[in-house]
């Protein structure tokens, strides 16, 4: 049915890359593209004997000129980037220039500042209609599989929706005294910004992991969950009607929280250059030198995942709550794909939407996030490619 070109070759790039290939109606041929080469040759051979044909290519993604020369070369049906998220302005970039479709799963970040926000690729979306291109933002778990959530709520269950809880919570152990589950570098900024929530059409701020409640999670039991500010938040008080307050919430453990205070306090997770024996130096980029490889957590994790959202409104003029998530095992995930849960929770919401895009079914032109399209066959789609969601209608509330 389609090309496709994925740009990155890290954790997420290698499960959706094997999703692609579980699915080769669709994915008749795929392009491998990272700035390291031999990371995409390790993938490719790890598919080998698929039907799905695979290439691979060197790119710079920060380059626009090398990714509008090799979206030529290869002649894609749509761009699934799962670089970096300081890549998405310059590969956005390429496909107008080249006038094939987009994907992501992260908004842009620009490299200087942690700055969680939509307004730079938003920006794009005229550009994106004019051509007739479509742009799926956020096509991740969270962002993506929440926002689908968020709309299947909307679509089936309610009139009116009140109130949105994000609950992401990781139960996995991998045995280390300190990693981060995806990039270190993008984890560390995202945990220790500013908290944000939504409420009544104002945005409120609070110190970071300031505000803690405990949480009786379905299969994985009471954890510490912290208000933490998430990229979806901004899109669905805008495309959720009527919604008067969204939070979002992580789990993280003491001992992951102690270890990441004393980095801060030394001054490691830091994004300001500082000058070390007469060189420029990043120290959160030097501590993601040093910490362990996320991709080299799979065979060590062991737990689950769940991550959901807990939905308050009205139906048929009375109160209505609803919890839908999903129950994710890392080792169940390494077994099929090589990775643990963080990674495949990612990776195959980015193989569903871009499959959705090149069957015609989320397809319209401009730049969108995903709770914008019909969320019936992404849902369909996460229990038949190995993301099963389970639903309650009657949770513990975080009130």
């Amino acid at each position: 049915m389609g090309k496709a070109l994925i740009i990155g070759a890290g954790g997420v790039a290698s499960v959706a890359i094997h999703k692609c290939c579980q699915n080769p109606e669709v994915f008749e041929e795929i392009c491998i593209a990272s700035r390291t080469v031999e990371k995409c040759e390790a993938i490719k051979n790890k598919l080998a004997g698929n039907r799905t044909i695979i290439h691979t290519a060197q790119l710079d993604a920060d380059n626009t000129e090398q990714v509008i020369d090799l979206i030529k070369s290869f002649q894609p049906d749509i761009v699934i980037n799962l670089a970096l998220p300081y890549q998405d302005l310059t590969i956005m970039d390429a496909c107008l220039a080249t006038g094939v479709d987009y994907l992501d799963t992260a908004n842009y970040e620009p490299p200087d500042i942690a700055k969680f926000e939509y307004k730079w690729q938003w920006a794009y979306r005229e550009k994106f209609a004019e051509a007739g291109l479509t742009a799926l933002l956020g096509s991740g778990f969270d962002p993506g599989v929440t926002g689908v959530f968020c709309a299947y709520a909307q679509k089936h269950y309610f009139d009116e929706i009140h109130s949105i809880d994000i609950v992401d919570a990781n139960a996995g152990d991998h045995g280390y005294p300190f990693a981060t589950n995806f990039n270190p570098e993008i984890n560390i900024r995202e945990i220790t910004a500013t908290g944000r929530y939504y409420e009544n059409g104002s945005w409120i701020e609070t110190d970071p992991l300031s505000v803690k409640k405990v949480y009786d999670l379905p299969e994985i039991g009471p954890k510490n969950i912290y208000l933490m500010y998430h990229e979806e938040l901004e899109s669905l008080a805008k495309n959720i009607k009527g919604v008067k307050r969204i939070r979002f919430w992580m789990t993280f453990s003491d001992n992951y929280l102690n270890h990441l205070r004393v980095l801060e306090n030394v001054g490691m997770t830091s994004i300001e250059p500082i000058n070390f024996e007469g060189q420029q130096i990043i120290p959160l980029q030097f501590l993601k030198a040093v910490l362990p490889d996320p991709a080299s957590l799979g065979p060590r994790t062991k737990g689950k995942t769940n991550i959901g959202c807990i939905i308050q409104g009205i139906k048929d003029g009375k109160p209505k709550t609803y919890y839908v998530y999903n129950i994710c095992d890392h080792q169940e995930c390494f077994a099929e794909v090589g990775s643990q849960a963080i990674s495949y929770t990612t990776g195959v919401p980015a193989m569903i939407g871009a499959m959705l895009m090149l069957q015609g079914i989320w397809k319209k032109p401009g730049v969108f996030n995903i709770e914008e399209f019909d969320p019936d066959p992404f849902m369909e789609a996460l229990n038949k490619w190995g993301l099963p969601w389970q639903e309650s209608f009657s949770p513990t509330l975080l009130d």
